[in-house]
């Protein structure tokens, strides 16, 4: 485990507290349309970060070829449809260039400066001449906002707990997800980002804004600069 993150319930936890079972449960929201309105038809899709396969099965059935990236083989093992890449995601090396590279789940607010750099150096490294780079940031008010609870139509509830200072600029948050016969927690480091401090990032990776798909301003289509 990851100094800083944690997680725990049922089944395997990943190094940074992300619980394996708890993400196959978990359903996909609006991003794949979001993705999939911001880019061609049939691209070609590195996904940094992927998970179960959460939203790559949905871009698969939106014709989609994907590559999913993920540091878990435990996670990995439930994608299906999709080339898999078991790697760190700022140590890639896919073996080529396409014409999307996403960055979603929040990733890019990594507590770690050379983390998060990282990071973006690997979506710039990946994406083809004339593609593009997604972004998922933090909303405006995701670390002041607390403690919050939403219940999902399913019938699970989430709570973000907590986000309490560490150092730097780095907060440490907690999360906790309920479900009927399980319940799982998750705290990871995070490091709240001005719109500013975002682009100025994008820019020491060679990346800069093309334009924010969402009024929240938390999705973001990045092209090379």
């Amino acid at each position: 485990m990851r100094e800083g993150y944690g997680g725990t319930g049922p089944g395997a936890i990943t190094p940074d507290g992300c619980a394996v079972d708890l993400y196959a449960r978990l359903p996909v929201g609006d991003e794949p349309d979001i993705i999939a309105a911001a880019v061609p038809a049939g691209a070609t899709l590195l996904e940094l970060g992927s998970g179960v396969g959460r939203m790559t099965h949905p871009l698969i059935e939106r014709g989609f070829t994907v590559t999913a990236v993920d540091e878990s083989a435990e996670m990995l093992e439930r994608v299906r449809g999709a080339r898999t890449i078991c790697s760190p995601v700022e140590a890639l090396d896919a073996g080529g260039t396409f014409d999307v590279v996403l960055l979603a789940s929040f990733l890019v607010h990594a507590g770690d400066v050379a983390v998060r750099q990282g990071l973006l150096d690997t979506c710039r490294r990946h994406v083809a001449d004339g593609g593009c780079v997604l972004i998922q940031r933090e909303g405006p008010d995701y670390h002041t906002n607390l403690p919050r609870e939403r219940v999902d139509p399913s019938g699970f509830t989430v709570r973000i707990v907590s986000a309490e200072p560490v150092v730097d600029g780095v907060n440490s948050v907690r999360a906790e997800y309920e479900f009927a016969d399980a319940a799982w927690t998750h705290t990871f480091l995070a490091r709240p980002l001005t719109r500013e401090q975002f682009e100025e990032a994008l820019a020491q990776a060679g990346l800069k804004v093309d334009r924010y798909l969402t009024d929240d301003q938390v999705w973001v289509r990045a092209v090379p600069a």
